[in-house]
C-alpha cells in the first residue's frame, strides 16, 4: 500500500526529526535564503529583531545603517541608548504592522500624522519614537525639525536596501481616536499624557495585519524593484497587555496571528521569505531552556542557537563568523517599560 507521507524525507516526521533527538541537534529547520555579501540589508521590527542585526554586521553582512550618530559617544551601548546603531534607522521599535505602513507612508509625504509632539516635565519628544531620545527638546520645532531628517534617512532606506529584514513583534497599541495614528508605546509611559478621549487601544486582527503587511511591500516594490524581505516573529511575550485576557492568552493570541500572516505571506510571494525563529524559543521541545527566569527574555544560549540556524547552510559559508565578535549588548525594548514590576 502507498499512501502521500510515504517516501518523504526525515524533517515531515516529528518523531524522527524532533521527538528523538535534543534540541540543540535539530536540522534544516529552514531552507537558507540567497544573500551576498554585496547584498544591502537593512532590518527593523521588535526588540528580537536586534540579533540579527548584530550577527550580520559581525559575520561581514553590507548592513546599512542610514543614520549615524552625528558626536561621539563614549560607547556603543551609550550610542544605543540614543537609538543609534540599534536599526538601520532611528526609529526605535517598530511593533506593530501598522506602525510600519504609516511609517513608510509618512515617509514618502503619503501622510502626515496629526500628533508628533509628546510633551515631558517641560521637554519635548518625537511620540513615533520617543524611546531614542532619553531627554527630550528644547521646543516642538526641534523635534519637527529633526523628524524630518529622519524620514528623509528612512526614504533613503527603504529605496536602497536588498534585504528588509522586519521582526513581528506586536498585534497590540494604542492609536489616535482623530486620525488613527499608532504609536510605539502607550501614552505616558515614555512621554505625553494619556487622555480616553485621544486615544484608544487597538488589537489588529488578522485580517488587519495582513492587510498593512500587503500595502506595505507594495509600496516598498514602487519605490525598490528589487527589494526582498525576510520577516521572523518575536518570540518574546508581551510586557503587558491592555487587552482585558490574561497575558499568557494575550501573548498567544498575538504570536498566533503574527506567525500565521508571516507565513501567508511567504508562501504568497517568491520575494519574501520566512525565517523560525519564534519555533526554535517557543516550541515544547525546547523545554523553556532558552529563556531567562522570568520565563520572558530570552538567553544568549537561546540567541546563539538561533543564529546557528540562521547561518547555516550557503548563509555560514558566505559570512563567517569572526572569533572575538559577541552578541552581548544591551537591548533596546520599550514595551519592557510596560510592566511595571520591571525597573525603568
Amino acid at each position: 500500500m502507498t499512501h502521500p507521507y510515504k517516501g518523504l524525507d526525515t524533517p515531515a516526521f516529528w518523531r524522527a526529526s524532533v521527538g528523538s533527538r535534543h534540541f540543540a541537534d535539530l536540522e534544516q529547520l529552514w531552507d537558507p535564503i540567497q544573500l551576498g555579501l554585496e547584498d544591502k540589508i537593512a532590518t527593523a521590527g521588535s526588540c528580537f529583531a536586534q540579533h540579527i542585526g548584530r550577527n550580520l554586521q559581525q559575520r561581514g553582512a553590507r548592513f546599512l545603517d542610514v543614520e549615524p550618530p552625528v558626536v561621539s559617544f563614549p560607547s556603543k551601548d551609550e550610542a544605543r541608548r540614543w537609538g543609534f546603531g540599534v536599526f538601520s534607522a532611528r526609529y526605535g521599535n517598530i511593533y506593530t504592522s501598522r506602525q510600519l505602513r504609516q511609517l513608510f507612508l509618512e515617509a514618502h509625504g503619503e501622510r502626515q500624522p496629526e500628533e508628533v509632539v509628546w510633551e515631558k516635565d517641560g521637554r519635548f519628544y518625537d511620540a513615533l519614537r520617543p524611546s531614542v531620545d532619553p531627554v527630550g527638546q528644547e521646543s516642538p520645532s526641534d523635534v519637527l525639525d529633526l523628524r524630518q531628517g529622519h524620514l528623509a534617512a528612512v526614504r533613503r532606506m527603504f529605496r536602497d536596501l536588498d534585504l528588509f529584514v522586519f521582526t513581528l513583534g506586536l498585534t497590540e497599541g494604542w492609536e489616535s481616536t482623530s486620525d488613527g495614528t499608532i504609536y510605539p508605546v502607550a501614552p505616558g509611559t515614555l512621554a505625553g499624557d494619556y487622555d480616553k478621549r485621544k486615544y484608544q487601544f487597538r488589537n489588529l486582527r488578522y485580517s488587519q495585519v495582513m492587510q498593512d503587511m500587503r500595502e506595505f511591500w507594495k509600496l516598498l516594490k514602487e519605490v525598490n524593484p528589487k527589494a526582498r524581505m525576510l520577516l521572523t516573529v518575536s518570540p518574546v511575550p508581551l510586557a503587558a497587555t491592555a487587552s482585558k485576557n490574561h497575558v499568557l492568552v494575550a501573548t498567544t493570541y498575538s504570536k498566533s496571528v503574527l506567525r500565521a500572516v508571516a507565513g501567508d505571506l511567504a508562501s504568497e510571494n517568491e520575494d519574501i521569505s520566512y525565517f523560525p525563529s519564534y519555533e526554535i524559543i517557543t516550541a515544547p521541545a525546547s523545554r523553556g531552556m532558552f529563556y531567562d527566569p522570568d520565563l520572558r527574555n530570552v538567553n544568549q544560549f537561546g540567541v546563539d542557537v538561533v543564529m546557528d540556524h540562521f547561518f547555516s547552510g550557503r548563509l555560514g559559508e558566505t559570512f563567517v563568523a569572526q572569533q572575538d565578535a559577541a552578541d552581548d549588548g544591551e537591548l533596546i525594548c520599550d514595551e519592557g517599560r510596560l510592566d511595571v514590576s520591571q525597573p525603568v
